[in-house]
Parts: C-alpha cells; sequence; structure tokens
C-alpha cells in the first residue's frame, strides 16, 4: 500500500497556544503530547538552570533521560517572574494563549497572581490547567509530592514487588497518569470552550489519578478483604500469569485466562495432558493455592527447552506470551520496526530516535520537532510580544531572562 503524504496536513490543535510553567515529569508529559498534536508549546524556564529535570542525568548523549523524552517540540522561553518586566511578558503571553498549565509547588501560582480566578476576569477564554500532588484544600494540599511518593501513598507499592519486599514501578507512573489525565483534561476544555465560549479551570492531582489506577486491587480487597497478595512479576490472583525461566537463561512471560487455555496448555506446551485434570488444578483458585507445585512442574519442562521452542509451542497452542524484554530488545523491537514507528528528532546534541505517538491518525502525522536548549526562543518570544530592545536589555542586565 502506497504510504499517504501526511506531511501538510492539519492537525487537530493547530493554532492553539499552551503557556506551561513545567518543571519535571507531569506537566511536561502533558504539554508534549499538546505539541504533538500541533499546538505551540512556550515552557517558561527560570534563566540559567531551566526545568531541574534537565538535570536529572546525562544518559542520553549528555541531556537527560526524563528531559529528552517530554519536552520535544516546545519552545523555551527563560523568564525570572519575580522581575516585573519579565512579569509583564508573561501576562503579554496570556493575552494570546489558549491554556497555560502549571505545576509549581502548591499555592506559587496563585501567589503570583495566575490562578484562575485572577487570571479569568481579565482573559475569559483562558483554560488553566492546575497540577499538584494532592490538589486543592484537604490537610494534604502543601504536602510535598513526588512521583515515588505518590506511588506510595496511592497504596500502589503496597501491592507491588515480592512477598518479602514492595516495590515501585520501574518508570514515573504517577507523574504519567497525572499527565495524561491533564492532557485529556484539556481537550475536553477546549471541546467546552467552543459550545460555551468560557476558559475553564482544571485541578488534576496525581493522587486522584493514581487512585483511579488502583481500583481493581481496592476493590478486590473491599469491606475489609485481604488485599491482592505481592507476586513479583506475576499475575496476584490468576495462575499460571507470570515469567518462567527457560532451559537457555531466558525467561518467557505467559498468561492464561480459562479452563479452555488451561487444557491445552497441558497437552501442546507442557506435554503432560493428564495434569489438566488433577484435582490441585481443577480451576484457578485451585491454582493460586498450588501455584509453588504448578510453577515446579512448568519451570521442569521449561528447562528442556530454548526460548524459541517455548515461545513456538506456546504461539501452536494460542497461549498468550511474551519475551521478558531488556531496553535494548525494545529499541530493536521487531514490530515497532516493522510498522516504522521510530523516527528522528533534532535536540541540542543532535538527532535523537523518539517513538511516533501512539493513537496513530490517518489523517496527519504528530508533531515530532526539536527539543530545545535552555531559552533558546527567548528573544524571539520576547519581540513577537512586542518588547522593546531597551526592555530585553534591562532584563539581560537583571539576569531576569
Amino acid at each position: 500500500m502506497m504510504k499517504q503524504d501526511k506531511s501538510q496536513s492539519p492537525r487537530p490543535l493547530d493554532g492553539i497556544t499552551v503557556v506551561s510553567l513545567e518543571h519535571a515529569i507531569a506537566a511536561p508529559f502533558c504539554t508534549r503530547q499538546l505539541a504533538d498534536m500541533g499546538a505551540r508549546v512556550i515552557k517558561v524556564e527560570r534563566p540559567g538552570v531551566g526545568d531541574f529535570a534537565r538535570k536529572y542525568d546525562e544518559r542520553t548523549r549528555g541531556m537527560a533521560s526524563h528531559f529528552v523524552w517530554t519536552n520535544r517540540s516546545k519552545e523555551s522561553l527563560t523568564l525570572d517572574l519575580k522581575n516585573a518586566d519579565a512579569m509583564s511578558a508573561l501576562e503579554k503571553l496570556l493575552e494570546k494563549a489558549d491554556v497555560l498549565v502549571q505545576n509549581l509547588a502548591p499555592g506559587a501560582a496563585a501567589r503570583m497572581g495566575l490562578s484562575f480566578d485572577a487570571l479569568h476576569a481579565r482573559f475569559p477564554r483562558l483554560i488553566v490547567c492546575d497540577i499538584s500532588g494532592y490538589g486543592d484544600g484537604g490537610p494534604y494540599e502543601t504536602k510535598k509530592a513526588y512521583d515515588l511518593l505518590i506511588q506510595s501513598e496511592s497504596g500502589f507499592v503496597s501491592v507491588t514487588g515480592s512477598p518479602d519486599e514492595p516495590a515501585k514501578a520501574g518508570c514515573s507512573i504517577a507523574d504519567i497518569a497525572a499527565g495524561m489525565y491533564a492532557y485529556s483534561g484539556i481537550l475536553n476544555a477546549l471541546l467546552l470552550r467552543g459550545k460555551t465560549g468560557l476558559g475553564s479551570r482544571l485541578d488534576v492531582s496525581m493522587l486522584e489519578s493514581m487512585v483511579e489506577w488502583m481500583s481493581f486491587p481496592m476493590y478486590y480487597a473491599f469491606d475489609g478483604a485481604s488485599p491482592p497478595p505481592r507476586a513479583g512479576a506475576a499475575h496476584a490472583t490468576i495462575y499460571p500469569y507470570g515469567p518462567f525461566p527457560v532451559g537457555d537463561g531466558s525467561n518467557v512471560m505467559l498468561g492464561l485466562q480459562n479452563e479452555r487455555e488451561w487444557r491445552v496448555f497441558c497437552e501442546k506446551v507442557l506435554k503432560q495432558p493428564d495434569l489438566a485434570d488433577e484435582p490441585d488444578f481443577a480451576s484457578n483458585s485451585l491454582r493460586v493455592k498450588n501455584r509453588d507445585r504448578l510453577r515446579g512442574l512448568i519451570v521442569g519442562a521449561f528447562a528442556k527447552m530454548t526460548i524459541d521452542q517455548v515461545v513456538q509451542y506456546l504461539e501452536d497452542a494460542q497461549i498468550a506470551n511474551a519475551r521478558v524484554n531488556e531496553m535494548k530488545d525494545v529499541w530493536a523491537h521487531p514490530q515497532l520496526k516493522a510498522r516504522d514507528r521510530w523516527t528522528n528528532i533534532d535536540s541540542p546534541v543532535g538527532a535523537l530516535p523518539a517513538l511516533i505517538p501512539p493513537a496513530t491518525n490517518n489523517q496527519f502525522d504528530a508533531r515530532m520537532d526539536r527539543i530545545p536548549d535552555i531559552g533558546e526562543h527567548t528573544h524571539a518570544i520576547l519581540k513577537e510580544l512586542g518588547v522593546t530592545a531597551d526592555i530585553i536589555s534591562r532584563l539581560e542586565a537583571d539576569k531576569a531572562i
């Protein structure tokens, strides 16, 4: 099939301007996705140091891995908002903006006059999205909130890990959850503004975002019942569903969902058809109860095989399975390569690979532009706003840009 040229096609958020007082992950991940869809995102950073996530590590050719992930296609404007001229420039920017996103410390935006209530009277079409750890009000309103702390506070850590020790997720899931709800909430607010003509305020809490994601274990432990046990990489309440070692030293992840699959698994993969009728394994609940014995039987069978053999047996039996890939394997994943899911983006350290965003639309290509250096667009944006050369010089002298 001939590939459609979508390079000149309009994107859904073309013409939308987003101003973001952002740092770390939640807000930058939200606004990067808005940029993917065509929005102009102006990232306001502190002069000299910028978003502190720029210095998390130097793993991507000297740039921070988190920053590379969440900041492409943005413009970087450095402003010290304690400076009157800098704040005046921000206000000029907000006059033309559609969305303001901020995840500053609790109360910081309001103290600068950037609350929704303060802005709405002057900029009635402006959408304001406030992202915080715990949301407005309540005893935790001003409590510091980082990703791992929210993973813990939401109960996620308590059900993750091994029976002997809890564990966090290997990526910033609390930040990701909040960033996703902020992103979808802003899209909803833009649709609502199309009907009412007015901007609205979004209050996105990292805690509430994660508690929503915790609904299965919470309902499982409803009314004082026991929570799902920590089961490492295995499923806590379905068995066999998890990783198993293979004879060549690798691991395979497999999952059974029903009794038909259990019988086929015994017959075609383990080559032990009589096992399907064992009383100890006659239902999922019994397999969970007797998982240690069953695991020994599965590991014993797989010890005689290579990963390719195990995967082929599972595929032939139509049993769901996956390889337990490491990062190097994901970079080279054959499915991503076959679907042409990688592209290159520019950055201060040169071209870098980037995954094309999920939810591909057949009418347009996602925007995949440069990762900005600190303050890379400051002068251009200030001139666009009509800030005079004298004021720009004063801002430079005061180290306010």
